[in-house]
């Protein structure tokens, strides 16, 4: 995501590594390629304008601090200003009124409303929430039952008595199921429709109107295409005039190389983006927070989202195993298994990986394929339990029999376990450190082995203990794809 801001952001802030301080004609020429920068990544020019000008009172005239190089001091000033500009502090979906809550997903044709009315479900259903999806899409033949499929898939009910006609009871009959079956969550998904579609719009307010008449608390929610570009600002301010909404979700931001929807949406309208869909999965869906945001346009990646990632994917008893394994210093390939499924359980590794920082701009042009993953696992298989517990027992015969086992070559067993050998190494030496220094109390679990993982993450290595020294090929027997585009050989 991002990919094109974020590379000629970089590129900008590059130009003013190693100045002794930060002039006005550096600052013109920085703030030009910033200015270029977001209009390439169709950031509407209006909000451009006023993101440069208020970049310019920052760094004109201010001295640079002691502890600040010129790089730091513009990082620091456009980090902040992106933050600003994607909405300062994240706003939580607020369900605080009458039960039940209904949600009224709008936007236009093909901006995702049904896939994201099936992602905001699993969410809710995660947060302890009982849900019904109501089917209101009736001019796109089979939205209707691509509702009903997402719902099966999230485990969500669904109400979807018409496939044509007028939606407007269908969404009161469905606030009305929906309370007889005890659901305090209603989704409604709309029919997709062009700003200008004068009758398409008001039939969406009716919508809204009609849940709002039912007696529960309503919000509405405007779905967005990330890469629908500079039209962002025309599109929403249609539905914020015609329909009105409470907050913001921008879909397709996995797909997108520009993004300028998201700092031009929340710019003009004042609304807050509430949530972004960052993938195809249906739990590939997360509350926006802009100052992460901002964190990973900027390459300084975003730890607490993979921190909350891994709350979400790791139970205590797989925390406490995992704390463990990696404090007793006895970390075998069996631990390391495990290790692997869990962060398969995460998501795709280059999207966890990009979360790191400083990993954005060694990924750029690398394609990570979960596939490696696979074939590590693979290998472990191969192996009996005694072999997993102790690699030094592979001979040549062994290796040879694990190769043909897992469909790979000697090498790729002989790279797996000598750097396997390397980790239990450090493992070792980290666990006798925490002993003599008393790092570990009794009793202590859970969060504590997410926190250990997540700060070898921090520092460059994998769950686990894996350390990556020398880029991705520091990870056991996962070695980088080949650069796009380039020619294999």
């Amino acid at each position: 995501m991002f990919d094109t801001l974020s590379t000629k952001l970089e590129a900008a802030l590059d130009k003013v590594r190693g100045r002794g301080r930060l002039d006005e004609k550096t600052v013109d020429a920085t703030l030009k390629e910033i200015r270029l920068a977001l209009l390439e990544a169709d950031v509407n020019f209006k909000v451009v304008k006023g993101i440069v000008e208020r970049l310019r009172e920052t760094l004109v005239g201010d001295e640079v601090s002691k502890a600040l190089n010129p790089a730091q001091h513009v990082i620091k000033a456009v980090d902040a200003e992106l933050t600003r500009a994607l909405g300062g502090a994240a706003v939580p979906l607020d369900l605080s009124g009458p039960s039940p809550h209904v949600i009224v997903l709008a936007g236009l044709q093909g901006s995702g409303k049904t896939t994201a009315a099936g992602k905001l479900a699993a969410l809710m259903k995660r947060k302890g929430h009982q849900v019904m999806v109501v089917a209101c899409d009736l001019q796109r033949p089979a939205a209707v039952r691509q509702l009903q499929v997402n719902a099966e898939k999230v485990g969500v009910k669904a109400f979807a008595p018409a496939t044509e006609g007028d939606p407007v009871p269908v969404a009161r009959d469905g606030i009305t199921a929906a309370k007889a079956e005890g659901c305090d969550v209603v989704i409604i998904d709309t029919a997709g429709r062009l700003h200008v579609d004068a009758d398409l719009l008001a039939q969406a307010a009716a919508i809204k109107e009609a849940a709002g008449s039912t007696g529960g608390s309503v919000t509405t929610m405007f779905v967005i295409d990330a890469m629908i570009g500079q039209e962002a600002v025309n599109v929403a301010k249609a539905f914020q005039t015609d329909v009105g909404f409470d907050g913001v979700i921008l879909s397709k931001l996995d797909g997108d190389a520009r993004g300028g929807a998201a700092l031009s949406v929340r710019e003009v309208t004042g609304t807050p983006i509430l949530f972004a869909s960052i993938g195809e999965k249906m739990e590939d869906f997360e509350a926006f927070h802009p100052d992460r945001m901002a964190g990973r346009i900027l390459g300084m990646g975003d730890v607490m989202t993979l921190i909350e990632k891994a709350e979400q994917t790791y139970s205590e008893d797989e925390a406490a195993s995992a704390e463990a394994a990696l404090m007793s210093g006895e970390f075998t390939l069996e631990d390391f298994l495990q290790q692997m499924q869990m962060l398969k359980k995460m998501g795709p590794l280059q999207g966890l990986l990009g979360m790191l920082p400083g990993m954005g701009k060694q990924l750029k042009d690398v394609e990570i394929e979960d596939a490696q993953v696979a074939r590590i696992e693979a290998i472990i298989r191969s192996m009996t339990p005694k072999e997993r517990r102790d690699p030094k027992i592979l001979n040549g015969r062994r290796r040879k029999r694990i190769a043909a086992g897992s469909g790979t070559t000697v090498t790729d067993v002989n790279r797996l376990v000598k750097q396997f050998g390397d980790i239990q190494k450090v493992m070792k030496s980290a666990s006798k450190m925490a002993g003599m220094q008393g790092t570990k109390p009794k009793g202590v679990k859970g969060k504590a082995a997410q926190a250990a993982a997540l700060r070898q993450l921090q520092s460059g290595g994998l769950p686990g203990g894996l350390q990556a020294p020398g880029g991705m090929g520091g990870f056991a027997g996962l070695q980088p794809a080949p650069k796009k585009g380039s020619k294999k050989r």
